[in-house]
């Protein structure tokens, strides 16, 4: 069973969930250490339309071969309401309750998310790189914020996306001819190395491997409930 750190409590308001945001963003670190990747986990919540009921899953793949080397699937009740910029207090704690249950820390994670491209600079790919100690990588299907200029069509370009003029990530075009994703540092990587990891990750897909596996592994874990209910 892996640790997850008790950085504050989950039942909180509206005002100091953005206060916790507030601080926590001064702990986010830019940097990538020498550690080789041989592990890179992929997140992903989904939830019942009829109910509270969240399900999340994290799945660890081998780097690069990307084969699967261990998966949990966790349902739990969402205690937090859906409010935008908030999300990570919906999500992160059940997340948090997957990675528990892991018996291989990843070196990275990547989740279906932000990181600090995010109104304060505190998504949800950081608040679980904090939580999990290890790098983590936001890379969403769409713009939560900031501003950017056109992406070239040829798998791999890149265009900064910017925030009160500072860049927060970058906006990736992962395969020819489809929408680009939104890269965005979560903890303890920097964003050329996250833009590089991203890349690596997608398997002629345009989202990287361990995010899209975990999605049709939480879709399905979530359609096997409403048809057992």
């Amino acid at each position: 069973m892996l640790k997850v750190k008790q950085l504050h409590r989950w039942d909180v308001s509206y005002h100091e969930a953005v206060a916790i945001q507030n601080e926590l963003r001064q702990r986010v670190q830019f940097r990538s250490g020498r550690r080789l990747i041989r592990r890179v986990a992929g997140a992903d919540v989904a939830y019942d339309k009829r109910s509270n009921e969240l399900y999340a899953v994290l799945i660890v793949l081998g780097f690069p071969e990307l084969e699967v080397i261990e998966q949990t699937v966790v349902q739990g009740i969402a205690a937090f309401p859906y409010i935008p910029g908030l999300l990570s207090f919906r999500e992160a704690p059940i997340v948090a309750e997957a990675f528990r249950k892991l018996s291989i820390r990843p070196d990275v994670l990547i989740c279906d998310g932000q990181g600090v491209a995010h109104p304060r600079r505190f998504g949800l790919a950081c608040h679980l790189g904090l939580l999990f100690d290890i790098p983590t990588i936001g890379c969403a299907k769409s713009r939560l914020c900031g501003t950017h200029g056109e992406v070239g069509l040829d798998a791999g370009s890149s265009t900064p996306l910017r925030l009160n003029n500072r860049s927060v990530g970058a906006v990736l075009r992962t395969r020819a001819g489809v929408k680009p994703v939104y890269v965005s540092v979560g903890h303890l990587i920097s964003l050329h190395k996250a833009v590089r990891l991203v890349l690596a990750c997608c398997k002629g897909y345009r989202i990287p491997e361990p995010t899209r596996r975990a999605h049709h592994l939480v879709s399905a874990a979530r359609k096997r409930h409403v048809l057992s209910s």
